[in-house]
């Protein structure tokens, strides 16, 4: 191929790799980062490295599989895909763990909600360590209201904590809320005075439901819920495929 020919060959399928790269991180409803340093490269250090030591005793770890719960509890791992913030997996499947306590208590929630026409959406559940410290090195530093400091852990490592979501029994649709998950930004608040009458009190409606169960909504993040016992269960760094097999 001649040169010029190549190089204008070359040229326009860059300009189409830009362009589906454009559409992908426009896509609606996924709210998406420009990573700090490049997700592999955070993920080898994240991976090598090791969660902070923690004095005292613990519980016993019992994580349960959110998905056998209920056949109308519905996942959508986003971190198992590239529809999230760092528009790359993090997590080799799409499972959802919680400890024993709070998978019963959101149980309790999604029944009753259940009652009034709405399921629960998962997005996230037990998060291995080092996924919490890939988070923080990808993350801007203005935007670490949004993500837990690996240095302390997150509740997620422990298995307490939960990321979820509406939706309708009816249709499957996604209810919409005043941000979208992930978001970082105020729309994320949960006591965010915007977006509309109905997105906020759909917003509320999710919040009573998981606080009459022994959840606390996080304070910037209107999905995220964190059970009461919490303190009482360790960091982990277990892979799905460890638990899945236990």
């Amino acid at each position: 191929m001649p040169l010029r020919k190549r190089s204008r060959h070359v040229a326009s399928a860059s300009a189409v790799l830009l362009a589906c790269v454009a559409a992908a991180q426009t896509r609606p409803g996924i709210f998406r980062i420009q990573p700090v340093r490049p997700v592999d490269e955070l993920r080898a250090a994240a991976l090598a490295a090791k969660p902070p030591a923690e004095p005292g005793s613990f519980r016993k770890s019992d994580l349960v599989d959110l998905a056998a719960l209920d056949p109308h509890i519905k996942l959508d791992i986003r971190y198992a895909t590239s529809d999230n913030f760092l528009s790359t997996p993090v997590y080799s499947s799409a499972r959802a763990f919680m400890q024993r306590p709070a998978a019963e208590a959101l149980l309790r929630a999604h029944r009753e909600l259940a009652t009034q026409g709405y399921g629960l959406l998962i997005f996230d559940a037990y998060r291995p360590w080092y996924v919490t410290r890939i988070f923080w090195d990808a993350t801007p530093p203005d935007k670490h209201e949004f993500v837990a400091n690996p240095a302390e852990g997150s509740r997620h490592n422990r298995g307490c904590a939960v990321d979820l979501s509406l939706y309708d029994l009816k249709t499957g649709r996604e209810i919409e809320m005043t941000g979208v998950y992930d978001e970082m930004s105020e729309r994320s608040y949960p006591d965010y005075a915007g977006g509309t009458a109905e997105q906020r009190a759909h917003r509320q409606l999710l919040r009573r439901a998981m606080e009459k169960q022994g959840f606390t909504v996080f304070p910037s993040e209107w999905w995220h819920f964190d059970y009461r016992d919490w303190k009482e269960y360790a960091l982990q760094n277990a892979p799905f495929e460890t638990i899945a097999n236990r």
